[in-house]
């Protein structure tokens, strides 16, 4: 086969494994908010949510020559340099850990709990415009990461649209599970807490690898899902009681 070729073909597929990963955290994001909808929108909204985060890179990968400039200091503060780059991602980094934080209250308070499909006080507009704010962030860090891996705007297109491809069809698997199960959603809102924090380390000139977040996001949700089976199964001494009082 075509050296050329194999080098496109592991390029593709290099970095569409990356823009899934990368996107995950959006689905998640999207998930928790439209849950927030009446029962009859949420899938419409999350698809329009994808929809949205799909458009947003397309866009942004289309406007090459401007991300580049967005890495031109703009301004200093105290020797940190800021950049168009870096005030989104700072803006974008205080929305998510203020949204977490206000997701995980309500949580905690049993503010969200109401009849199955009640609104719970969300519309549908202004979920679109909270998901349109977080796209365009998580947008931003991934088109630039795909300009760093591949040179190919062919290719970069392709695998964003490979990765949004695989979050329309499993998306409304994660959101049902995350739905499904609470500890799993507060888990899920602290790695959102965590992304959050990481993109405000990244505005002020602090860079945390991604490697480390998204090693300790896989660890913590095995630890969960192990949790999940040993409550789905029961505990040896709950089981060793139950048979006691039997």
């Amino acid at each position: 086969m075509n050296p050329e070729l194999l080098g496109l073909l592991a390029s593709l597929s290099t970095l569409t494994a990356l823009e899934v990963v990368l996107g995950v955290d959006n689905v998640i994001f999207i998930s928790i908010l439209t849950s927030r909808l009446p029962l009859h929108l949420r899938e419409k909204a999350r698809k329009t949510g994808i929809l949205l985060a799909l458009g947003m890179r397309l866009i942004l990968l289309s406007l090459l020559s401007w991300i580049t400039q967005l890495t031109t200091p703009l301004f200093t503060v105290s020797g940190i340099e800021f950049t168009g780059k870096s005030i989104i991602l700072l803006l974008g980094g205080l929305f998510l850990l203020y949204k977490s934080t206000m997701e995980i209250h309500a949580k905690l308070e049993g503010e969200d709990h109401g009849p199955e499909g009640a609104g719970q006080g969300a519309t549908f507009a202004g979920v679109l415009v909270q998901v349109a704010l977080l796209d365009l962030v998580f947008s931003l860090d991934s088109v630039i990461t795909a300009v760093g891996m591949a040179q190919n705007l062919s290719v970069m297109v392709a695998a964003n649209v490979l990765a949004m491809g695989v979050m329309w069809f499993s998306g409304k698997a994660i959101g049902d599970f995350v739905h499904r199960h609470p500890t799993f959603k507060v888990l899920a809102l602290s790695f959102l807490l965590m992304i959050g924090l990481m993109l405000v380390a990244e505005g002020v000139g602090f860079h945390i690898p991604k490697g480390y977040v998204y090693f300790a996001m896989a660890f913590s949700s095995s630890v969960e899902f192990v949790n999940m089976r040993i409550r789905k199964k029961g505990s040896p001494v709950e089981l060793h009681q139950s048979k006691i009082l039997d």
